[in-house]
């Protein structure tokens, strides 16, 4: 049997060049924003002494663990040789580099002087682990890039299987990287825990394959190609197991912290007392971004809709961000406990809740960089052959069959 072919979408119709537009806006309106950063200061956020990473970060840190996750496809078709997968596995990777871009977009711009972000480049600090990232983002981008090029040009077929398993073994040190950050930040109380490591290559996981999902439907759904209900049930009941790993590392994270004697006040403030972070964690993260989802990908009769599956996978992302919200910003509103086992009172906010809410600059910058990803994505799926001209079940399953 001939190989499945890979091709450009037209990019021609309205509803394309809508889409486009719209995101092209939001980058203009972020970049807009990072601008009154810049000149007018932090002080037009909602970011004070206390919380310095604010809702960009929280938009930053997530496309940057999606991105990773975003590569599930692709490390299935290539490195676990399931062949059924091979056809849909561009798009994971081109996805994987989009998410990337977006995330590390916003995190530049939120630094308040993002012209030297070449000190980062060029000074290193071995003890620092965003030292090592910048090597790791850097490298994901190269072996990624080796990766859909084995993928696309005839030349590097015979390089996929090597080419696939250094991008899966990279993808776990990047996400590994990104969640030590924070695992090794001992100042702040929810931190400094070794399992936040796992805990965010499961998040990537079920982040990145959400993602892939929403863009995948979209992609198909624009273009008129035909998406197979079993191809699209395989997938939703893919990110439902990686639903509950997910659940299954926080449970184990927050268990861990309450174990310990000190860290009972932070999970209390986090679980039970926290306001609108208690709130983000339960009915965001726990509810809508989980327990909902699972209902929808697993339930026999919507597992093969493509609105159920789309749904779910977008309450995913929404559930992402609620994470990643009380992960970075809920941490940091909680007070430093500067001398254990003694009261500290005095007008610098010490012993008390620091307050924080967003701004509108903070969310268009960090809004940017989903669409900023879109963006990539649109270009990406315009000139390149990312997508099978047909993922139904039977071209996927008689592609798989031919050994192509």
């Amino acid at each position: 049997m001939a190989k499945l072919a890979l091709r450009e979408i037209e990019g021609r119709s309205r509803g394309y060049w809508t889409l486009f537009g719209a995101v092209t806006a939001l980058i203009a309106a972020g970049l807009v924003a990072a601008w009154q950063m810049e000149t007018e200061g932090h002080i037009i956020t909602g970011m004070n002494n206390q919380i310095v990473w604010g809702a960009p970060h929280v938009f930053a840190v997530f496309l940057i663990v999606a991105a990773s996750g975003a590569l599930n496809v692709a490390s299935i078709a290539s490195v676990f040789g399931e062949r059924y997968y091979k056809p849909l596995a561009p798009l994971s990777g081109w996805l994987a580099i989009a998410l990337l871009i977006g995330g590390l977009a916003v995190l530049s711009l939120d630094l308040g002087r993002p012209e030297r972000l070449i000190v980062a480049m060029t000074h290193y600090n071995f003890k620092s682990v965003f030292a090592w990232n910048m090597f790791l983002y850097t490298g994901f981008f190269a072996v990624v890039a080796l990766y859909l090029w084995t993928l696309l040009d005839r030349a590097g077929f015979g390089y996929v299987k090597p080419a696939g398993l250094a991008t899966f073994v990279w993808r776990l040190v990047l996400t590994t990287g990104t969640g030590s950050i924070f695992g090794f930040l001992i100042a702040r109380e929810a931190y400094a825990s070794a399992v936040l490591a796992p805990t965010f290559v499961a998040l990537s996981f079920s982040y990145g394959l959400a993602v892939y999902l929403v863009a995948l439907i979209t992609v198909c759904a624009g273009s008129g190609r035909a998406l197979g209900e079993a191809v699209l049930g395989r997938l939703a009941r893919l990110l439902g197991w990686f639903i509950v790993a997910a659940l299954y590392f926080v449970m184990v994270l927050h268990l861990t912290n309450l174990y310990v004697a000190k860290q009972t006040g932070v999970e209390r403030f986090l679980l039970l007392e926290g306001g609108v972070y208690t709130s983000a964690f339960w009915i965001g993260q726990v509810g809508l971004g989980s327990a909902l989802p699972l209902v929808l990908v697993w339930h026999p009769g919507l597992r093969t809709s493509r609105a159920a599956v789309l749904a779910a996978a977008l309450l995913v992302i929404l559930g992402g961000l609620a994470q990643m919200y009380v992960t970075i910003i809920g941490a940091q509103a909680y007070p430093l406990d500067l001398f254990p086992g003694f009261d500290i009172r005095s007008s610098f906010y010490d012993g008390v809740i620091n307050p924080y809410a967003p701004s509108l600059p903070e969310v268009l910058l960090g809004v940017s960089g989903l669409a900023i990803a879109a963006w990539v994505t649109l270009i990406g799926v315009k000139f390149l052959r990312l997508v099978p001209e047909s993922a139904s079940e039977e071209a996927l399953a008689a592609q798989a069959g031919s050994g192509a």
